[in-house]
């Protein structure tokens, strides 16, 4: 008896500890009973039933959404109701329960109202648009309101987006691979479909639809074709099919070569009458598939991809030709801007604004030209593309980096949305000042009317999607900055925590100090003071600031820091590459001076002698040891707090972050020793007094390299 008695107890035990388990797969739309018993009580109270217009796919995906997240949020029986009752939630597309004058005329086709209303003496909550997706957008957001502990008893809400086209990009590879992907293989399972469609497919989704994204480029910017053909169209529409009703549309990478590669052609010059002929084939054959299906993403002329000036072109003309293909169709073109040669003389920096620059006002009104949010390569920091405000006269989109490529993959704590939010909040000062780059992409500071923000996703075919726990919060921060470029990077977090974990204050308070100082840290224990690509060769992880031999001299680390027994940094002044005079003259000025430019970017703009001193009054070399060094006591002190939260969270993701922090800290020591055990060659000054000495010789860290 006592042992059945011991077995009973053993399996309450797992069972318990099962139903807390959390793997990370519901994302934000974790729906917890809402731990608050006074607030509970009062949501019970308001909230009874709901009520939705319409059976359109869309409308039939809120009901399900509805169904699962009120039971669960509000732990008791929630149902679909067929008359508005008190405590009614209304779902409306266009009916005019109350008088809103011409505000709902002014969201547009995904905006949405919400509103605390009386309907026939019945109190009720009013979530309406002109479009069913609108509708989803707006029954999200009264979900995060129930999911934060909001109050919701005076409910006036009016949320647009600001920006058309809010895109996840893709590096998805046919054979299942991803590239600088970090969360596992691709969620696409091409050799299933299309028979087989993955639940995670619709789930993927929603997850978007929930943050506002409407756009998903399914695959690598370095495009196969054959996503192009017969084989894979079908595939590619049962994907579209599966997004449709959550407002997701499908985009293509493609290869400018296409018309060699699959038509047969001998050329794929622009202006060729048979190389236009066949895109438009090509082109009405994909919208046959997919009738609502997006356009293009073009990677050309850059890092070996083919492109317009193969053949004497420039991008305007290649980016035309399929803009003119595209706009029967509703389509448009995302012609990247990361472009470069190999030229070991011409600084990188300088390449994309002298491609972009003379061409604007020469791309088509379905154009947008997608800038990376910085003139390099999506390194920790750095300035901002000077493009953005350059071109006043194009439709510009924002670039940037969801996958953790250059900051400790899926592997490191790193919120980016400070990262996101510094760049956007940059002033351009092309329009006087206030000239932000948020409001570049936004389209107040230009004469074209197309507007967007594209992530490089980070998501996977991991259990919880992007490999650390933490790295879905900057799946969630592209949306939500998407949807609202000056948005703050507080408000997402807080937000985030919330919704994902607990609303806790004692959790969300620390735990949000955590992902807004992780950006600052782990740029200093890796590139502190304006370094910037000194990665390791090819792979992009732990340091490598010894780099000096590579496939074409501007990928090399020692072309970017040009450390010498003089100083460290790349002079961008106009003593030097002048790429400062790619920006308007308050920030060239700012820039140009060795005592003005900011000191996080220093050795971007100015090569700095070891011994100058800085505010602090520290010598450069001493500061960028203190740098390094703080860099790495702040990953310490991120993990002393991770421990004191482990009451408040399941303990899957606990010891996941825990496990990971880790990782973090061994990685973090041995980037600070290998950067400073290398500089200190060149600078040939102690480390200062006080810090920890490396306990390996320096070849240790060269020799090492992290996988």
């Amino acid at each position: 008896m006592k042992n059945i008695k011991l077995v009973y107890l053993l399996l309450l035990s797992f069972l318990s500890v099962s139903l807390y388990a959390n793997d990370g797969y519901d994302l934000w739309l974790n729906y917890r009973t809402i731990e608050d018993a006074k607030l509970l009580a009062q949501y019970q109270k308001n909230f009874t039933g709901y009520y939705i217009e319409g059976n359109s796919a869309t409308m039939q995906a809120i009901d399900t959404e509805l169904k699962k997240a009120l039971p669960l949020l509000l732990d008791k029986k929630i149902d679909k109701v067929n008359s508005i009752n008190d405590g009614s939630i209304i779902i409306s597309t266009g009916k005019m329960y109350i008088d809103l004058g011409n505000e709902l005329q002014s969201v547009g086709k995904e905006g949405f109202i919400i509103r605390s209303v009386t309907i026939n003496k019945k109190k009720c909550t009013l979530i309406t648009a002109n479009t069913d997706i609108g509708a989803m957008y707006g029954v999200f957001h009264f979900l995060k309101l129930l999911q934060t502990n909001t109050p919701t008893d005076k409910l006036s809400i009016t949320s647009v987006p600001k920006l058309d086209l809010r895109l996840l990009n893709h590096w998805d590879n046919l054979n299942g691979s991803i590239e600088r992907g970090y969360a596992g293989k691709s969620l696409w399972k091409w050799d299933e479909l299309p028979g087989v469609v993955d639940p995670r497919y619709t789930d993927y989704a929603r997850a978007n639809a929930s943050i506002g994204i409407n756009g998903a480029v399914i695959n690598n910017v370095n495009s196969n074709p054959l996503i192009m053909t017969e084989e894979y169209l079908p595939k590619v529409k049962v994907l579209a099919d599966v997004f449709r009703p959550y407002g997701v549309k499908v985009y293509l990478s493609i290869s400018f070569s296409a018309p060699i590669r699959l038509g047969g052609l001998k050329t794929a010059d622009p202006l060729d009458p048979e190389v236009i002929k066949w895109w438009q084939a090509k082109t009405a054959e994909i919208y046959k598939y997919i009738p609502d299906f997006g356009g293009y993403l073009v990677k050309a002329n850059s890092e070996g991809q083919p492109g317009p000036q193969d053949y004497g072109r420039n991008h305007a003309d290649g980016a035309n030709m399929l803009a003119k293909v595209l706009k029967p169709h509703n389509g448009v073109v995302m012609w990247r801007a990361f472009v470069y040669n190999s030229s070991p003389t011409e600084d990188r920096v300088l390449q994309a604004y002298d491609s972009f620059k003379p061409l604007d006002g020469d791309f088509d009104d379905n154009v947008l030209v997608q800038i990376k949010n910085g003139p390099i390569d999506f390194q920790p920091r750095e300035p901002f593309s000077p493009l953005f405000g350059a071109m006043p006269n194009t439709s510009l989109m924002m670039e940037f980096q969801v996958t953790q490529e250059y900051l400790g993959f899926a592997n490191h704590l790193v919120f980016l949305a400070p990262l996101y939010e510094e760049v956007l909040d940059s002033d351009t000062y092309s329009k006087g000042k206030g000239s932000t780059v948020a409001k570049v992409i936004e389209g107040e500071l230009t004469t074209k009317k197309l507007t967007g923000m594209a992530g490089v996703s980070n998501i996977g075919n991991s259990r919880n999607w992007c490999g650390h726990p933490f790295a879905q919060s900057n799946w969630y921060a592209l949306g939500r900055l998407a949807w609202d470029p000056e948005a703050s990077s507080a408000d997402i977090a807080n937000d985030w925590i919330r919704m994902t974990f607990t609303n806790t204050e004692a959790f969300i308070n620390p735990v949000e100090d955590i992902m807004l100082n992780s950006r600052e840290t782990t740029v200093n224990y890796m590139t502190p003071l304006g370094l910037h690509h000194i990665m390791g060769y090819a792979s992009h992880r732990g340091p490598g600031p010894w780099v000096d031999r590579a496939a074409q001299p501007n990928w090399k680390s020692t072309y970017y820091h040009r450390a010498d027994k003089d100083g460290v940094g790349f002079d961008r002044s106009t003593t030097g590459s002048n790429a400062v005079s790619q920006y308007f003259p308050p920030v060239r000025d700012k820039f140009n001076s060795l005592e003005t430019c900011p000191e996080n970017l220093l050795l971007w703009f100015h090569h700095v002698p070891w011994t100058y001193e800085m505010k602090s009054g520290n010598t450069l070399w001493d500061e960028m040891c203190y740098h390094y060094y703080d860099g790495v006591k702040e990953v310490r002190n991120m993990q002393k707090t991770w421990e004191g939260m482990q009451p408040y969270i399941d303990s899957e993701r606990f010891e996941k972050v825990k496990t990971l922090m880790e990782e973090q800290e061994w990685e973090a020591v041995f980037w600070r020793n290998g950067c400073v055990l290398y500089f200190q060659t060149f600078s040939g000054m102690p480390i200062p007094k006080g810090l920890e000495k490396p306990n390996k010789p320096l070849s240790y860290y060269e020799e090492t390299i992290l996988r």
